[in-house]
């Protein structure tokens, strides 16, 4: 069977049809135009699977790699930056439409299965996968399928509390992760230690090579979170592998000083977790909603 992957993103909604052995067969791309409304974005999903899945007549299922997640009891979209998607029935409209049933689930997600069947976690049984962006999350995927839990929060450890009584989290509950890991918390705390306003990536081009006694201390601040973060959760699932996701997945240092960091904080003698860059990078998300099932 066919398998169709929809990465519904902000910007750009891409789709791609792999063959039972992953070979691309079509691969397509086209704006999202979230300013023209949620039902249009519906109509161009489903007007991009038909043009997708038109080029082979094998059977097909079809995977949604969506920003936020789905209400377990309502059914509705939640904590999604596509503003217009928010408290949106997606799957079932979606269903209606095509008249056929058809998996969804968030971005971290998506990029865990990804990784774990395709990328850097492929022929490891638990893999965690790490997003570290404008937001923090993460997906668990065993024995080659992702696992939800069963509150459906399996992965979600931006939402873990770092320091109790800490920063103020759109969650509504204070200290979490996110709000010390993520790419414009982590500006801020740049801006309060030197009043200078930079983006994440120019903060680390300017000086990681020729760091001065602020740079240092953010970053020294930067890494001890991760290590924190990061051994906590593998300290509970003890993953085969770790595969960091996101912009910030491209910071050299947290393959070197990062992992120190989180060694050090990992409860058992051996500390050999293996934590790794991606393979797919942006590709992930369409690629795991493909894998979905």
């Amino acid at each position: 069977m066919n398998r169709i992957g929809i990465d519904l993103g902000g910007t750009k909604i891409e789709g791609i049809l792999l063959s039972p052995d992953n070979t691309i067969i079509e691969r397509k791309r086209i704006p999202t135009k979230q300013d023209e409304g949620y039902e249009s974005i519906i109509q161009r999903i489903v007007q991009l699977i038909n043009n997708i899945q038109s080029v082979s007549k094998k059977e097909f299922q079809i995977g949604i790699c969506t920003p936020g997640a789905l209400d377990i009891e309502t059914g509705i979209l939640k904590n999604s930056n596509t503003a217009c998607l928010i408290g949106k029935p997606i799957k079932k409209d979606l269903e209606n439409q095509l008249k056929r049933s058809i998996a969804i689930d968030n971005d971290a997600n998506c990029f865990a299965i990804a990784e774990a069947l395709l990328g850097s976690g492929k022929n490891h049984e638990t893999v965690f996968g790490v997003i570290m962006g404008t937001g923090v999350g993460g997906g668990l995927v065993l024995n080659r399928k992702v696992h939800h839990g069963r509150l459906f929060i399996a992965g979600e450890w931006g939402h873990q509390i770092l320091y109790p009584n800490g920063r103020d989290c759109y969650c509504k509950k204070k200290g979490c992760v996110e709000t010390y890991l993520s790419g414009p918390s982590l500006e801020k705390e740049w801006y309060k230690n030197s009043n200078e306003s930079l983006p994440l990536k120019s903060i680390i081009e300017s000086y990681d090579n020729h760091p001065n006694e602020k740079y240092n201390k953010w970053k020294k601040k930067f890494i001890s979170n991760f290590g924190i973060a990061l051994s906590n959760v593998i300290n509970i699932i003890d993953p085969d592998v770790v595969v960091l996701g996101g912009g910030l997945s491209n910071i050299n240092f947290l393959y070197s000083e990062g992992i120190l960091s989180v060694q050090k904080n990992i409860f058992s003698n051996k500390k050999d977790t293996p934590i790794l860059s991606n393979k797919l990078g942006d590709s992930a998300g369409v690629f795991g909603a493909a894998l979905l099932n």
